[in-house]
């Protein structure tokens, strides 16, 4: 069972895109993409999470488990945000124990999500 760290890389964070310049959310995911991805965790891009006021956005979501969306994200958070997929995609029901979870998956959670089997 995989888990899947979705990044939406249209997220503008509230910055003008200018001519040639990758969008913040582009440029988190494709920071992601350059480090080495947590055993069980798959990286797919996404035109929108609709969290744009609180962009940029990740989301956590695999088969049976809890979905979690993100927001506020920048790509100085990626080891946390790998470290915090990595102990997503070890938990059983997606439930990470909240002193485990990284300090940016505690406070800048915007949503939490049951499984589709509950």
């Amino acid at each position: 069972m995989r888990a899947v760290l979705h990044v939406c890389t249209t997220c503008r964070a509230g910055k003008p895109v200018i001519d040639g310049e990758s969008c913040p959310g582009r440029a988190l995911h494709d920071a992601l993409a350059a480090s080495d991805l947590p055993d069980g965790v798959v990286l797919r891009p996404v035109e929108c999470l609709s969290a744009c006021d609180h962009g940029c956005a990740v989301a956590l979501s695999k088969p049976g488990g809890w979905s979690y969306v993100y927001g506020r994200m920048t790509t100085e958070d990626a080891a946390e945000i790998l470290r915090g997929a990595g102990l997503y995609a070890a938990s059983a029901d997606g439930i990470v124990p909240w002193r485990d979870r990284p300090a940016i998956f505690r406070k800048r959670s915007l949503a939490r999500i049951p499984p589709l089997e509950a």
